[in-house]
């Protein structure tokens, strides 16, 4: 039997179409069918290179007897947590009521009006290591959904309830030294000995390296690459695995992720470590690059070998023994702030190292998001797939990931054109997935940096980019709002907010702004050695353009070739010539 996911835009889904469950993508009608049917919802949350999703769908996904019970007692929805970020977030919020141990898959028993009354994550076909086998599972809910309705509505209600009341008051900024303490209490964090944070599993946390190469200590961050670039964390293909399962960085669970290696570029850049940067770059442009130039999500840990599905197995093998196999497939899914995280690193990137064919990479995967990843309307999508949108709604950090890497290519180019379109996203109105509107389920939920930076935190970093390009006060005005409705908790908790709190260091420091005018070499490379927050490179035309479109930042600068700009929150110094007058630092 063929359910309905083969007609769906996810991978992930489609996946799943054979199986002998009769899943529902996630919408309204999956609801709307267990309201008739008085029945309680499965929501099952996964991705398309999550090893364990694969390993729940071959083992109770694919069974008879099992679907049987789902389809008999049940409405059974899957969902792709890449496509709808929103309900995966929401339903992660709930589960963390139920359970500590919080991952993919995640299995939630929803009421038909969406409301959790369960959770877990991966369940075993049969009774192992403290789990019970997800038939026990099956059975239990039934019988309180049919003995005990009462009191599992009321727990439903309750949860959602807590849920929907969170909410934070604005603070004050925080100064340069609560900035430097939130730093000193990630840096404590530090495993001495390996490098990197805390035990196992052990992750790449890009974000809060970021945060500290922008604060310091920057050591902290540098050891912490280090260590990751020189264990089993790094393919010699180029490119980074998700994580380590072990502490020394050895056994990783060997998906090779967009958002990671996007975010680690930059890490790697900043670090100065450029045999990184080449390596992922190389992964990004010949493994994840996709027809008509955007990048997929994601390549999967699992291929076929000698016939049988191996977790690891390709990766293990050194790059010459890996000819002829059948490299792990690619989750071609095109997500518009993944996307756009790639456009920002590969553009920065380009620019310092003087790589222009990883610039025209990151405009062809410009073009093909704003092309493509939006909706009849002109709004953007949250993904598409073989160059079809998906009907699912764009996230707040969609937009401000890919308005951010738009002024990325801007400033790699010279186009004030892909600056305009950035303000045009950031501009635009931020949509909330459809259903847990109209199912009133709070959408709420963890607003920490995970993976990627929150959709806050991307919102505010983008504005912060505009007001420095001199888009206006009320951007500066936009990002202090952001970052003042979390940075208490950001502090509180900083290993969480490392990209909230390097927006925050950013707002708490005046912007230097370099812009070098007319075809010198020099000055641009000077210039990129800096620590300028903004360096553009233009030429005269280029200049005038972006300041007719509303860029301050450029005005008057039109005049003169071969010089540069040293500006300090706005106010330039007179143009030099000489690579000499560009300190490197703005003290």
């Amino acid at each position: 039997m063929s359910n309905r996911l083969a007609e769906t835009l996810s991978p992930y889904l489609r996946s799943h179409a054979d199986n002998p469950v009769d899943w529902h993508p996630w919408g309204q009608d999956a609801f709307d069918e267990a309201r008739r049917r008085d029945v309680p919802v499965l929501i099952s949350i996964g991705y398309s290179t999550c090893h364990w999703c694969h390993v729940m769908a071959r083992e109770s996904f694919s069974d008879p007897v099992t679907a049987d019970e789902l389809n008999a007692g049940f409405v059974s929805i899957k969902v792709d947590r890449e496509e709808h970020p929103e309900v995966d977030a929401a339903y992660m919020a709930a589960a963390s009521a139920f359970t500590q141990s919080l991952g993919w898959p995640l299995t939630v028993f929803a009421t038909p009006s969406g409301r959790a009354f369960h959770a877990g994550t991966y369940f075993p076909p049969v009774a192992r290591g403290g789990l019970p086998s997800f038939r026990d599972v099956l059975a239990a809910v039934q019988e309180a959904w049919r003995d005990r309705r009462d009191v599992v509505v009321e727990q439903a209600d309750a949860v959602a309830s807590a849920l929907s009341q969170i909410a934070t008051e604005p603070s004050p900024l925080p100064s340069s030294s609560q900035l430097a303490e939130a730093a000193a209490q990630i840096a404590s964090r530090e495993d001495r000995v390996y490098g990197g944070f805390g035990g196992a599993p052990k992750f790449p946390v890009a974000t809060t390296l970021r945060f500290l190469q922008a604060v310091g200590p920057v050591e902290v961050a540098d050891r912490a690459l280090t260590a990751m670039a020189g264990s089993e964390l790094r393919d010699e293909d180029g490119g980074f695995f998700r994580y380590a399962t072990q502490r020394d960085w050895t056994v990783p669970h060997y998906e090779r992720m967009l958002i990671d290696n996007a975010q680690l570029l930059d890490v790697a850049l900043h670090a100065g470590r450029v045999d990184v940067v080449r390596g992922i770059a190389d992964f990004l442009l010949g493994v994840l690059r996709r027809e008509g130039g955007g990048f997929g999500a994601a390549q999967d840990s699992e291929s076929w070998i000698d016939g049988q599905r191996d977790e690891g197995g390709y990766y293990r093998r050194p790059v010459a023994a890996r000819i002829g196999l059948e490299p792990p497939e690619v989750d071609g899914k095109v997500l518009t702030g993944w996307n756009g995280l790639a456009v920002g690193a590969l553009a920065r990137a380009g620019a310092v190292l003087g790589e222009p064919t990883w610039i025209a990479a990151a405009a062809d995967a410009a073009r093909f998001v704003l092309a493509t990843n939006r909706d009849g309307e002109g709004a953007l999508v949250r993904s598409s797939l073989d160059g079809v949108a998906s009907t699912a709604v764009g996230t707040a950090a969609d937009a401000g990931l890919l308005a951010d890497g738009l002024f990325a290519l801007a400033l790699a180019t010279g186009e004030a054109s892909w600056a305009t379109v950035a303000l045009d996203v950031l501009n635009a109105p931020v949509m909330v997935d459809p259903v847990l509107v109209d199912q009133e389920i709070p959408v709420a939920g963890d607003d920490s940096d995970g993976d990627l930076p929150s959709g806050t935190a991307a919102l505010a970093a983008a504005s912060l980019t505009a007001w420095r390009l001199g888009a206006g006060a009320s951007y500066l005005d936009r990002a202090t709002e952001l970052v003042a409705g979390l940075v208490a908790r950001a502090l509180e908790h900083p290993f969480g907010y490392g990209a909230l709190l390097r927006v925050a260091a950013g707002l708490a420091t005046p912007p230097r702004q370099i812009v070098v005018v007319g075809s010198a070499g020099e000055l641009a490379e000077a210039a990129h050695r800096t620590d300028a927050d903004v360096v553009a490179v233009v030429t005269p035309t280029q200049a005038r353009a972006f300041a007719d479109a509303g860029f301050e930042l450029f005005l008057e600068k039109d005049a003169l070739e071969g010089v540069a700009y040293d500006c300090r929150d706005f106010v330039c110094r007179l143009p030099v010539n000489d690579p000499e007058w560009l300190p490197v630092s703005r003290q």
